[in-house]
């Protein structure tokens, strides 16, 4: 009945349509809670940078390692956060992932050495992190379609929000409580991510329960994604509990590793990755490193935060327009590129007033980035896979965001000087621009000529093209109910 009222209303039509709005942003809401609780606090990890390089004495590349761990962490371990969310709940990843980085951040309060804080604050923290991050995003793509990109430019505000409180903050903490006092209150803040968790009621189980297939693709959102094989068998897996099945059902949620856009993407996401952590981590002693005093040099954090909460909202806001929601990726592109062209330029800048504008333009840039990552991998494998596609694409940052810092780290030491520093993290950001720009273009190249083909042939069957043709989005895609009706 629901298929056939689907099918009734037209193609613009979900079977069943997510609420966009309601409790959705309760989600939104909770979700952007977890971003200042994991991103926010992960930034601020930077602002500790030279106290421990001055309470352990060691040197740039050894401290650096602790950032390094905790986004590593953080992002390797993303697709255990989606297994743990699709398999149970993303409320039980949530909570659970609020306890145990609320549980390293208060034993790092008691380290004795560089290596106890790998441990905690990078593993332990990390893993927590990880638990939250990518449910909770996954979370807002269900309850969102229409204004998706502006649903996620809110939540994903939280890190430049969060840094932007935390930051001043963290640095009063540490010159009155020091930098173990500091850590202690943290886990204290960070625990709430548990609350958060409570409040992230699934809605997947309800739609299934009520219209006895799989949730709607983004296809009926204006941006098509073809209906794929899982839909039809979802139903008898549910019935078939044999370890058989529930292997073969894991596979079908990892079908979108076979997209080429998909893997072109992950590329992109692996220089993206290899660069946008450094300014994160360097600017702050770079800051110093020119005479910038403390506070100055914390203040261009909070720059950064505040700006990047503006870049978050007003991009997600403007790719929702009509005439841009087509060109996502364009706009994901111009974001990335601007972001290393302002890393290129930083070295010139040897001054607080000089770098101000940078945190400006990089903050920006980097909120307007950040929020379209979900929304362009929602445009290519759909809002079924979403929880499994963003769990792969945050695990692509892990290995970057291990080796970057140390590597800029060594590169400071041997060089004595940070631009080789930030001019590895403008051209690594700049590469990731060029392969989205190639990918795009190959696709509108690939496109003319399906179009200039099916005119002269009109009687050609539209189905037939290229095996690479079948995951690229198309105002001509089957509608997904017709699709298992048929079935």
């Amino acid at each position: 009945m629901v298929h056939a009222a689907a099918m009734a209303q037209g193609k613009k039509r979900p079977a069943v349509p997510p609420p966009d709005g309601g409790w959705g942003w309760v989600i939104v809401a909770g979700c952007f809670v977890v971003t200042v609780c994991t991103r926010a606090v992960t930034r601020c990890i930077s602002i500790f940078f030279v106290e421990f390089q001055m309470h352990f004495g060691g040197d740039y590349s050894g401290t650096a390692w602790i950032h390094s761990l905790v986004d590593c962490t953080t992002m390797l371990c993303a697709p255990l956060g989606s297994f743990i969310g699709n398999r149970l709940s993303c409320r039980i990843a949530v909570i659970l992932g609020g306890f145990l980085s609320s549980i390293g951040l208060v034993l790092s309060s008691f380290a004795t050495s560089l290596e106890y804080l790998y441990l905690t604050l990078g593993v332990l923290t990390g893993i927590g992190f990880a638990l939250c991050y990518t449910p909770a995003i996954a979370m807002v793509g269900s309850y969102f379609c229409e204004r998706k990109a502006l649903a996620y430019g809110i939540a994903m505000s939280g890190s430049g929000i969060g840094t932007f409180i935390l930051a001043p903050v963290v640095q009063l903490l540490i010159e009155h409580y020091s930098w173990r006092g500091a850590l202690l209150i943290l886990g204290g803040v960070v625990s709430n991510l548990c609350v958060c968790g409570a409040l992230l009621r699934p809605i997947t189980l309800k739609e299934e329960e009520e219209s006895h297939g799989p949730v709607p693709l983004d296809a009926d959102c204006g941006y098509g994604v073809k209906a794929q094989v899982v839909s039809t068998l979802e139903e008898p897996l549910a019935i078939n509990n044999s370890k058989e099945s529930r292997c073969f059902k894991s596979m079908q949620d990892y079908r979108f590793l076979l997209m080429p856009d998909f893997l072109m993407l992950a590329v992109s996401f692996l220089f993206l990755a290899s660069g946008c952590s450094l300014p994160f981590v360097y600017l702050v002693p770079y800051a110093l490193d020119v005479g910038v005093s403390h506070h100055q040099a914390a203040f261009l954090m909070s720059i950064l935060g505040v700006i990047d909460i503006v870049g978050n909202i007003t991009f997600g806001w403007l790719v929702d327009r009509r005439c841009l929601k087509k060109y996502r990726n364009v706009c994901y592109m111009i974001a990335v590129g601007m972001e290393g062209l302002c890393c290129l330029f930083i070295p010139l800048l040897r001054t607080f007033a000089l770098l101000v504008p940078f945190s400006v333009l990089y903050g920006y840039f980097d909120g307007a980035y950040v929020a379209l990552i979900p929304v362009v991998t929602s445009d290519i494998v759909g809002t079924t896979n979403l929880s499994s596609a963003l769990g792969i694409v945050y695990f692509l940052h892990a290995i970057p965001y291990l080796l970057s810092p140390p590597i800029g780290g060594w590169l400071v030491d041997t060089t004595g000087t940070y631009t080789a520093t930030f001019f590895l993290s403008g051209f690594a950001l700049i590469s990731s621009s060029l392969v989205i720009s190639t990918v795009t273009g190959i696709r509108h190249c690939r496109r003319t000529q399906k179009h200039r083909k099916n005119n002269k042939d009109p009687k050609q069957n539209p189905c037939q093209g290229s095996r690479s043709d079948f995951y690229i989005a198309s105002s001509k895609d089957v509608n997904p109910s017709t699709n298992t009706a048929n079935s």
